[in-house]
């Protein structure tokens, strides 16, 4: 058993792990958290719940103290400069904690160029390289599942935390978006309960974590997930194909967009992300962002991953 610590805890992915860590009973866990109480007033049986400053490193330290592993889901938006998570990093070397998992759950290891909200994350990265730069002070993983297959149900929820999302990838409606030219472009796929179950199993894990974290739960191209939609729905999809150049030029050109916002964007953030997510989502697709490694699929050989087909036609029968 070790102590583990988890950042920003009261976010979605976050209460996914925890539930996870939680289940697997091996573990003391304390939620780190600006917040006096979690969103709904309870706390999973058995962890801890901390209110901490993260401007305030030295109270970071005091906080981490005998602390093996810390898991940072700080979310991005509110953390300008990344400030809030490189004093993490800080209190994670100052206090003797072996190891970080800065706030990820995403694509690979390409970079975030074209998904401007997600710009923090390579600030955090680069953070790291740097503090490793001369010795290796803290081992730390990128958890990278590509994109939550949970999203692929919307509106329908399938996950305990995750909450549906509008994506480029419409099931409800039977349409979806694709960049002329690249159909095969590749997405990783993977559920929220497999992400957290094999965040838990690399708390667990003996050996050194891999700097890439990939997990991979289902690896596709933009077809296959047309192809299945249709198998899985029984009716064709309406497919809005957009030119490169103008996803490069900042321009969506399609008849729909995207109507449902994650939870952390604001109304007035809105209008602006319905267009700077799908271009993003795109853009990074064309560059391989999204065709993540299998890093922790090697790791942990014996776990069974969910398989698109059986869970989205579980989750689609008998819906109009």
């Amino acid at each position: 058993m070790v102590k583990v610590a988890v950042a920003g805890g009261s976010g979605q992915v976050a209460r996914e792990v925890i539930d996870a860590l939680v289940a697997a009973g091996k573990h003391e866990i304390t939620v780190l958290s600006r917040s006096k109480a979690s969103p709904d007033g309870t706390v999973a049986p058995g962890v801890g719940w901390r209110v901490v400053d993260y401007s305030d490193t030295g109270a970071l330290v005091s906080a981490l103290r005998g602390t093996h592993t810390l898991l940072s889901f700080v979310q991005l938006l509110s953390d300008p400069g990344c400030q809030s998570q490189k004093n993490l990093i800080d209190a994670c070397i100052a206090a003797g904690v072996k190891r970080f998992a800065p706030s990820e759950y995403g694509y690979g290891s390409v970079g975030s160029v074209n998904l401007p909200f997600w710009k923090g994350k390579e600030v955090v990265r680069e953070y790291l390289k740097e503090v490793n730069e001369k010795e290796k002070v803290l081992e730390y993983t990128l958890f990278m599942p590509g994109l939550f297959l949970d999203y692929l149900a919307t509106p329908y929820q399938t996950a305990k935390h995750i909450a549906p999302l509008d994506l480029i990838f419409d099931y409800q409606n039977c349409r979806q978006f694709m960049v002329e030219g690249h159909e095969d472009a590749i997405m990783t796929l993977t559920t929220a309960a497999d992400t957290a179950a094999i965040v838990a199993r690399a708390v667990d894990y003996g050996g050194e974590w891999p700097v890439n974290g990939g997990i991979r739960g289902n690896r596709v191209t933009f077809s296959q997930i047309v192809k299945l939609g249709e198998k899985v729905r029984g009716r064709p999809f309406t497919i809005d194909k957009v030119k490169l150049e103008d996803l490069q030029a900042g321009v969506l050109k399609t008849p729909w967009i995207l109507a449902r916002k994650h939870s952390v964007v604001s109304d007035e953030q809105a209008p602006e992300f319905s267009t700077a997510v799908p271009i993003g989502m795109m853009l990074t697709s064309v560059s391989g962002a999204w065709d993540v490694g299998d890093e922790f699929n090697r790791l942990f050989p014996d776990y069974q991953f969910t398989q698109m087909e059986p869970f989205l036609a579980d989750v689609w029968e008998g819906k109009p």
